[in-house]
């Protein structure tokens, strides 16, 4: 399914009749509506951040459902689209807590290879209609995928933004890893918890306090 290590740690799910009936349905969605991201990027976080690379963990709902947009990283969009508001001010956040000038671009791929999994809860969506994927099956998958970053022995950081995400809260029991939740970037709560929450340095702080290299969060190089 993915190429790396993540098939090892889903081999329960990858090989489940459940699984297979539910993703047959998701794959017959597409030739019948249009359907976001693309087929072969569904599962670009995976395929991008292999089980033993992940330091840090952002918790997205679900893809855009705009034309072009959706990539299969939660929150990022490919080169050359208008960057989204929430990730304009996840940029702004970025600036002010670590001095790293706006990306032109929101393409946020770099962050998946420095090892930050942007998991998106659910991993589908139908055209011009958010959530429309909502309770298919993906939350089993994810959910699971959470508990599995949960086990880890290396200490990982889970980054909530918003309701949605600060829910999967209760599947990070591990005491070795660090919870970091604020509202959600958003025009509309962003200025309720967001901005000024530091996200980013907090989370390489205690990456370099457990001997784990930082992100490298500047996507301008």
């Amino acid at each position: 399914m993915i190429g790396n290590s993540w098939d090892e740690k889903l081999k329960l799910i990858w090989s489940s009749e459940g699984f297979h009936k539910f993703y047959d349905n998701i794959l017959n969605l597409y030739k019948t509506e249009t359907i976001f991201p693309a087929k072969e990027n569904i599962f670009n976080a995976l395929k991008l951040t292999p089980y033993e690379d992940v330091k840090v963990v952002i918790i997205g709902q679900d893809p855009y459902f705009n034309v072009g947009k959706a990539h299969g990283l939660s929150f990022s969009v490919p080169d050359n689209i208008p960057i989204p508001p929430s990730l304009q001010n996840i940029y702004k956040e970025l600036e002010a807590d670590l001095n790293i000038k706006r990306a032109k671009s929101g393409n946020l791929t770099k962050w998946a290879k420095e090892g930050v999994l942007l998991l998106n809860a659910i991993l589908t969506v139908e055209k011009d209609k958010a959530a429309s994927h909502k309770n298919l099956g993906w939350e089993l998958l994810t959910d699971y995928i959470i508990k599995v970053i949960n086990l880890k022995e290396e200490p990982v950081v889970f980054i909530l933004w918003g309701s949605f995400a600060r829910a999967k809260k209760s599947l990070i029991t591990n005491k070795k890893h660090l919870i970091i939740e604020s509202t959600h970037p958003s025009p509309f709560a962003c200025y309720n918890g967001f901005l000024g929450s530091k996200p980013f340095s907090k989370a390489n702080d205690f990456l370099i306090k457990n001997n784990i290299k930082p992100i490298d969060w500047d996507l301008n190089k």
